[in-house]
Parts: C-alpha cells; sequence; structure tokens
C-alpha cells in the first residue's frame, strides 16, 4: 500500500511587537531561511504591547503579549512543532519554555549561540537601549564573557526597516566598528526589523555578520524541548486561552 507523506512539520512565529508590517517581514525571511526544510511557518502577532519593542517597560509588557500570543494561536490551530520569538531579546522565551513540550527558541540566543561556536562576536542593533538588556541576556544566557560589545545606532528597527538604503547607512560603520574589537570573530546585525540587512552589509566588514532572524530560523527546528512544569498559582484577569495554558 502508498504511504501517505507526513505533514509538514509547523513552526510558529510569534511577533511581540504589534506591528503586522514586522510579522510580514519576520515570516516572509524565517520562510526563506527554511526553504530546504519541510516546514510551514504560521505567524501571529501580539495583540497588545509597544508597536516596536524599544525600552525595559516595552520589553517587560511584551513577555506578557508573547506568552498571551501563543496561548491564542494554540487554542484554534493546536499545538506547533517549535516556536519562534520573532524579536531580538527574546522577551516570554523562558516562560514559554516552562509552558510549551516543543523546542522554543528567540532571536537573541539563536544568533549570539550560533555566534559564540565562531569566538568571541559583537553585536550592532537599533536603539540606545538595547545595549544593557542584551548584555543582561548575554550574561543569563552564560555568553557574556564571548561578547565582546553591543553596538546601537539611534533608529529602532522599525525606522531601519522602512529605508533599506538609509538602514544599510546608517549600520554600516556601527558594524565596521563592532568588527574592529578585540578578538571580534563575526559581527551579529540584530532585530526583527533589520532581517535581511546582513547581507546587504556583508561585502563591507571584514568578519562574518550573522542574520538574527535567520539564526532563528536555522535553530528553531533543531532546539531541544524543555521539561513542562505545572503551575498551581491562582490567576486572575488573563485572557481565557492563556489562562487554560498556564493550568494545564
Amino acid at each position: 500500500m502508498p504511504t501517505e507523506d507526513p505533514m509538514p512539520r509547523r513552526l510558529l512565529l510569534v511577533n511581540p511587537n504589534t506591528s503586522a508590517p514586522v510579522t510580514a517581514r519576520l515570516a516572509q525571511h524565517v520562510q526563506a531561511a527554511l526553504r530546504d526544510e519541510d516546514v510551514t511557518v504560521q505567524a501571529c502577532t501580539a495583540r497588545f504591547g509597544a508597536e516596536y519593542i524599544s525600552s525595559e517597560a516595552s520589553y517587560a509588557v511584551a513577555a506578557h503579549a508573547t506568552l498571551d500570543a501563543y496561548a491564542a494561536a494554540v487554542a484554534i490551530d493546536g499545538r506547533p512543532d517549535a516556536v519562534l520569538v520573532g524579536c531580538f531579546g527574546d522577551p516570554g522565551v523562558f516562560a514559554l519554555r516552562e509552558l510549551c513540550p516543543h523546542p522554543v527558541t528567540g532571536l537573541a540566543e539563536a544568533a549570539m549561540r550560533e555566534a559564540a561556536a565562531l569566538g568571541r562576536f559583537a553585536i550592532v542593533t537599533g536603539g540606545a537601549a538595547w545595549a544593557p538588556m542584551l548584555r543582561r541576556l548575554a550574561y543569563g544566557l552564560g555568553l557574556h564573557e564571548a561578547l565582546a560589545g553591543v553596538h546601537t545606532v539611534a533608529a529602532s528597527g522599525l525606522q531601519l526597516s522602512s529605508d533599506l538604503d538609509a538602514a544599510r547607512a546608517a549600520l554600516r560603520p556601527a558594524c565596521l566598528a563592532a568588527a574592529q574589537g578585540e578578538g571580534v570573530r563575526s559581527v551579529i546585525v540584530g532585530g526583527a526589523g533589520l532581517a535581511g540587512l546582513a547581507a546587504r552589509l556583508a561585502g563591507d566588514v571584514p568578519v562574518p555578520l550573522i542574520d538574527s532572524v535567520e539564526a532563528g530560523a536555522r535553530q528553531a527546528l533543531r532546539a531541544a524541548p524543555a521539561a513542562v512544569a505545572a503551575s498551581a498559582v491562582r490567576w486572575q484577569g488573563l485572557s481565557a486561552p492563556l489562562q487554560q495554558l498556564l493550568l494545564g
């Protein structure tokens, strides 16, 4: 008897920003990065929070929004095979790992681990507030000794994504400065809105550039799932899908 073709794996891409154009840009680049894989990318956008995460407050809200968006997507379509959180900063990633029986990956962790495999690395991203936030994340991941520095430009990722030629002009000096750091072997171009810009800058910089969105796509289906932890606390004021997720 002929055997049925296996169903393609489903990757849920969660955008913690409320910008639908950023979601569309992310989904396009993630699907392109996985073109050789039998994977369907399903994308969802946070229903509340900041248009583009660029501060501690927006990051804190985004962690809740990530859980909420994931829970809503699962309530409609069931559990995916893996989750990619599409923000270079990974809001809600550790919490989702606590709740999900499948791999959960964030853009920043994926890019940092890929870069660290090459040696010391630096980061270039949009928005000055991200520098201490990313250093803190690197420390939490145990990668702080491999991080040579975080270089930022004034424009946010959302602003950079609106004009790719202007974005390249703004990011090029930062990437060159980052590459000149002591022992730097690669530079991460980080941010959901910066997807695709590493390729545009690659010929200008003397070390490999790592696109955080492409790194997230590469690692999303390879990551190991964490052990699911049941919650015994009471919750109030959450959406019904999120409350159901938290209660297991």
